[in-house]
């Protein structure tokens, strides 16, 4: 345990703490079980180092870091790190990416070994952080009722401006954006160049890796999507694997899969095209397939609004999950209506309904409906329908229900 106190201690020195995610304010760190789920490089491990440091950070080592993949989980169980954590006045756990974690029994594995610490040392906070796919994982311990789940994104368009030093905004509700648009647009620096920063987001902005190499990918954007390229990889033969019971030669098919969709996406697929291209027999696969890659934050699939099991449901629209993955898989030249939807869903998914509207392309929260277009985007579609707005790129102003695209980037 010693070498993992070395660890934590040489980490959260380097951690850099200047800025921080949004969704660090709305965790309520208190709670004596927090999950946080989230892609491969959206950010987990920078939250948890800069928790451990802004709230353990000096004296008494009363926090602690540790990667479940580390060396020391070969050997030694969390129950047995818990044990002796507690005993030297331990007092919050920080684990990271626990699906990585070897089992010590077959019997076992980490979710059971968290509740038993859990049961074990009340006085103990644990927060974990796991692959977004941890919602599917059957675990041999029921920690439903004991954990408070959240989900980290990438970043938003408002984080991006931030990080960068652009502008630093407070968050903004849809209602305010729906409301006031035009007062707070008014409001913003006459030297911000938002569209331009915009368009760049959109290309290369929206995992927080990128400023390890900003002034690289910015002339060469190349190293950011090959790291992107490689990120997918792991996801789907090593995260997908972990959590479902996809083998190798299945792997296979689900890389197949994204790169149909990777070439034509936004689209309505057809089942029977989709399984005659990457050789899946029948619909239940291909869709549970289709749900392991929205789950794993690579695709987005999306439906109209109404009851049943979403899982075997026609999608009626997929989406790759963000407009970086559309570059990264060789949509460089994509059509510029498609990169404004996947932008829109993208920002607005993360605290809100999206189901495909029946006139306009997006419904939200089952009150309002949006049509997605450029500065010259008409009215037709949405003309007889109460809340209806236009999204609508390349403004830096709206008017009435025409609202700036990029504001959206504001909602979390």
């Amino acid at each position: 345990m010693e070498q993992l106190f070395e660890i934590n201690n040489s980490l959260i020195r380097q951690v850099d703490d200047k800025f921080t995610r949004s969704l660090a304010y709305q965790i309520n760190w208190n709670s004596r079980l927090i999950e946080i789920r989230g892609a491969r490089g959206v950010g987990k491990t920078t939250m948890l180092l800069q928790q451990v440091k802004k709230r353990h950070g000096s004296g008494p080592q009363t926090g602690l870091y540790a990667s479940l993949d580390d060396p020391y989980f070969y050997s030694n169980s969390i129950i047995e790190l818990a044990e002796g954590f507690v005993k030297y006045g331990g007092e919050a756990l920080f684990l990271d990416e626990v699906h990585k974690y070897p089992a010590k029994h077959e019997r076992s594995d980490w979710s059971s070994e968290i509740k038993t610490v859990y049961d074990r040392y009340p006085d103990l906070r644990i927060v974990y952080t796991g692959s977004s796919m941890l919602g599917l994982y059957k675990g041999k311990g029921d920690l439903s009722r004991r954990r408070v789940v959240y989900h980290l994104q990438g970043l938003s368009f408002r984080e991006y401006l931030l990080f960068h030093g652009h502008l630093n905004h407070n968050v903004l509700s849809l209602k305010r954006i729906l409301t006031e648009h035009e007062t707070i647009t008014r409001q913003l620096p006459t030297k911000l160049k938002v569209l331009r920063h915009f368009h760049q987001y959109l290309e290369y902005g929206y995992y927080p890796f990128h400023l390890e190499h900003k002034n690289l990918i910015s002339k060469n954007k190349k190293l950011y999507y090959s790291q992107l390229n490689d990120i997918l990889s792991l996801i789907m033969e090593i995260d997908i694997p972990s959590v479902t019971e996809i083998t190798f030669d299945k792997v296979v098919k689900v890389k197949k899969l994204l790169a149909v969709i990777s070439t034509s996406a936004p689209y309505t697929p057809e089942l029977k095209r989709l399984k005659q291209e990457i050789g899946i027999a029948d619909d239940r696969t291909l869709l549970r397939y289709l749900h392991y890659l929205h789950e794993s934050a690579i695709v987005n699939v999306i439906h109209k609004a109404s009851k049943g099991n979403q899982v075997f449901r026609k999608p009626d629209k997929l989406y790759l999950e963000n407009t970086n993955l559309m570059h990264a898989l060789g949509q460089r030249h994509a059509d510029a209506g498609n990169i404004r939807e996947t932008f829109f869903l993208n920002q607005m998914k993360a605290d809100h309904a999206v189901h495909v509207a029946e006139s306009g392309d997006f419904q939200i929260d089952q009150r309002y409906v949006f049509e997605i277009g450029g500065k010259n985007k008409q009215q037709l579609q949405i003309r007889n329908i109460d809340h209806a707005y236009i999204a609508a790129d390349d403004i830096e102003s709206g008017f009435g229900n025409r609202i700036p695209l990029w504001l959206f980037g504001f909602l979390y």
